[in-house]
């Protein structure tokens, strides 16, 4: 099996991810559709055997790739980077029926300007905040990594701060320029994103970005460093920015609910909900829900009034702040999206729902 023509095809067709499955036909992801690129399906047995000779055998460190693979085989799951084609990619490992399976997401080379991914005057005042809790919402694959990445290089170019990142995987790999930066790998640099955040509280950082909450003591340790004079910024596999809050309260038990209220009220500055929408022409376009944590909503917090934020949101043009309806009738009214995408991508209000 040649293994790598998987990757160099997708270099090629600016495809976004890879999906080799055993006894499924290969595919690619391009401007968000699923395409073909094999009229023979791949044998479970040899895509294995390529699987665990590309993915452990290639590591420099005996032990290392042998404990990667027992973490895979104990696990049956396992996320990993990997660099083919001369790009790196995002990987996931996992088992279908028994038979293994492989997701890529390929690494832009460089991270993307603020231009290139429509990052507005209000993202952009927000990596000029100090300390405080800014989180960037959606679904998987719609460009959450990269807003973060772009955020970070522009602190990176306009400040001299100390930058942590914890992500599982390393995915951008990020230039010192203005700021000193300290890239940390889940199973390479540190056990966990609890663990490491909360440890990087004493390695004198003024940024720390997680590359996802997926715990409590994650989130309890996040909302402490935003609460004690650092810029936290992470990622939730949240739609929307009611769903984001309300997501973090219901995580910790009822006797802490009290203390999570106040501290998300004080703390945070900003909920980012995007999605990746199919451009005419070709390509995808974010279409980003913004809100802001201005006194309004902060009050609507700490009394609980979560449903309300959104009312918050849609009242709050002045600071910055705008509905997911509204920012894809700007992509409609702007010529780039087609109707067909913005009916389909707009969201119910009553529920907050998602339509694809």
């Amino acid at each position: 099996m040649n293994f790598q023509k998987y990757f160099k095809k997708a270099v090629d067709k600016k495809a976004s991810d890879i999906h080799l499955v055993g006894d499924s036909f290969p595919v690619l992801r391009i401007d968000g559709r699923l395409v073909k690129i094999d009229e023979e399906r791949l044998d479970p047995k040899e895509l294995e055997e390529v699987i665990y000779k590309e993915m452990f055998d290639i590591q420099k460190k005996p032990d290392k790739a042998k404990e990667l693979q027992q973490q895979f085989e104990d696990n049956k799951e396992l996320d990993l980077s990997y660099k083919s084609a001369e790009r790196y990619f995002r990987i996931n490992l996992h088992r279908q029926q028994g038979k293994i399976g492989l997701a890529a997401r390929l690494i832009p080379e460089s991270i993307p300007g603020p231009k290139e991914i429509g990052l507005d005057e209000t993202l952009y005042n927000l990596t000029h905040l100090n300390d405080g809790l800014i989180l960037v919402v959606g679904q998987s694959g719609s460009g959450k990594s990269t807003t973060l990445a772009s955020m970070l290089d522009i602190i990176n170019k306009e400040r001299r701060a100390h930058i942590i990142t914890i992500e599982d995987p390393i995915e951008y790999r990020i230039q010192e320029k203005q700021s000193t930066i300290e890239q940390r790998e889940i199973g390479f640099d540190t056990n966990s994103f609890s663990s490491a955040l909360k440890y990087s509280l004493r390695q004198d950082p003024n940024v720390i970005m997680v590359g996802e909450m997926r715990d409590i003591e994650t989130f309890a340790s996040a909302l402490t460093a935003a609460e004690t004079g650092h810029l936290v910024i992470s990622t939730l596999h949240t739609s929307t920015a009611v769903e984001t809050i309300t997501r973090i309260v219901d995580i910790f038990s009822a006797d802490k609910e009290n203390q999570v209220i106040s501290q998300l009220s004080s703390t945070l500055r900003a909920v980012i909900s995007q999605q990746l929408l199919s451009k005419i022409g070709g390509g995808r376009i974010a279409s980003r829900e913004i809100m802001i944590n201005n006194n309004a909503v902060s009050n609507l917090i700490k009394s609980k009034k979560f449903k309300q934020i959104y009312t918050s949101i849609q009242t709050g043009k002045k600071e910055g702040m705008i509905t997911m309806n509204k920012a894809i009738d700007n992509l409609l009214n702007n010529g780039d999206i087609s109707e067909e995408v913005a009916n389909r991508r707009k969201r119910n209000v009553d529920t907050k729902a998602t339509y694809y």
